[in-house]
């Protein structure tokens, strides 16, 4: 076991909005850079978004997979090189015979001989592909406030199925089930309503399942409940807890393992098997909130520390003294970083292995600080109190922001990029533009 605690202090983000000028701004758009004093950049260069699109076969930019790194270096035009090459250049390189393969020129080795006349041949006979069928993951630019949900309590946790094509909203007694008509809407029913086993259970926390067709949810109640969404809403397990209020719930990229925070300990559940295989101490005001990413799971909470946990040993690995409460943790879809809110609205960004840690600085207090990143992994948003940010990864460029009249306790990001839901009293719905 290794623990870490806070000396040196963390390498410091810059939000900034579109308009602001930056020195170290390079000229190619989608390309971005901090400040030389954030250290060495680590990861793969990625095809800027605005490079040009390829005449042969489609250019799929695949960068949403693996985010890049929170200090980008600029790179030349001739580090970009694509995966196809445009016709006229494919039938120049058959004629001269292939040289220089991409990657060659770097140092890098050519794992596979050159491509033979024939197959030249053949990836001539291939049609270009019109500019429509070109698929590009791209960050929203504005956001357009389409509906509101009346849920008639406060709703503490709000999830999304793009799969089910429906809104769940979870406060007091009962959860609320909205179609994608209501998110159209100002004034519409809820499709259905899901009445708790006791009136006076509240639901606190919820998480989606990846295929997105069930849902958890832990509040104040003694169980955790499994629910199925498709083809309609229904309880398919509850799981008795042993802690009176679960805080925060995370579970596992394969659906395998839940982690339920309570005061004191974090339950580690097999949703498989629907056992519980452990019940994890961890530090009583250190227990707020949860998230898993890979072997490691992390809390937080009062007491301002971050700790990292091994998901095997159990033992502590990390531990980060951020000097404000926790508000929130979460990652990004590639597991690699882990954002943390903070109740002086900072954002914390760490490496969940290697030793890089930033700091987006805000200066000002707040008592709700919600973070939830995309599925594509390009951007995130976090609500202070009643404002939205949305903001872009990495450069931090502030695409959006919006404000409510009421603080916002949850919010979620739809799969498919479409929609933003916020949770309050009454939901807000942004359609992502």
């Amino acid at each position: 076991m290794s623990e870490e605690k806070e000396e040196a202090s963390f390498s410091i983000l810059t939000i900034y909005d579109e308009l602001e000028k930056r020195r170290s701004e390079p000229e190619s758009p989608g390309l971005s850079s901090q400040p030389e004093q954030l250290g060495e950049v680590y990861g793969s260069p990625q095809p800027p978004p605005g490079s040009p699109r390829q005449s042969g076969p489609a250019y799929v930019d695949m960068s949403w997979e693996s985010p890049p790194p929170w200090a980008p270096q600029i790179l030349d035009s001739s580090d970009l090189q694509a995966s196809w090459l445009p016709e006229a250049e494919l039938g120049e390189d058959a004629e001269s015979g292939f040289s220089s393969p991409p990657g060659s020129e770097l140092g890098q080795p050519c794992p596979s001989p050159p491509p033979s006349e024939e197959v030249w041949s053949l990836l001539r006979t291939i049609p270009p592909v019109p500019d429509e069928a070109v698929v590009r993951r791209r960050a929203p630019r504005d956001s357009w406030k389409v509906g509101r949900l009346h849920h008639g309590k406060n709703v503490y946790a709000v999830a999304i199925s793009s799969s089910t094509h429906h809104v769940y909203t979870c406060g007091h007694g009962y959860i609320r089930v909205w179609d994608e008509s209501a998110l159209h809407a100002w004034d519409q029913a809820p499709q259905a309503q899901l009445n708790l086993q006791d009136r006076q259970n509240c639901v606190l926390t919820c998480k989606l399942f990846p295929d997105e067709q069930s849902l958890i949810t832990g509040g104040v109640s003694r169980t955790l409940t499994l629910w199925d969404l498709a083809p309609t809403p229904r309880v398919r397990a509850q799981l008795a807890s042993t802690g009176p209020k679960c805080y925060s719930l995370a579970i596992s990229s394969n659906a395998q393992i839940c982690l339920a925070c309570f005061k004191g300990f974090v339950e580690i559940w097999d949703l498989q098997n629907q056992i519980l295989i452990r019940k994890h101490e961890v530090p009583v005001y250190g227990s707020r909130c949860v998230d898993l990413a890979g072997n490691q799971f992390w809390t937080g909470g009062e007491d301002t520390r971050l700790y990292a946990w091994d998901l095997r040993s159990y033992q502590r690995l990390q531990q980060h003294d951020l000097k404000h409460e926790i508000l929130s943790i979460t990652h990004d879809p590639s597991e690699e970083w882990l954002l943390v809110g903070l109740k002086m609205s900072e954002i914390i960004i760490l490496h969940t292995h290697r030793k890089e840690k930033f700091k987006a600085s805000l200066e000002k207090y707040i008592y709700h600080h919600n973070l939830k990143f995309s599925s594509c992994g390009n951007y995130f948003v976090s609500t202070l109190d009643q404002s939205i940010h949305c903001l872009a990864a990495p450069s931090l460029q502030r695409l959006f922001q919006a404000e409510e009249s009421t603080d916002i306790l949850c919010c979620d990001v739809s799969s498919d990029n479409q929609y933003l839901v916020t949770g309050s009293k009454n939901s807000a719905v942004y359609q992502l533009l």
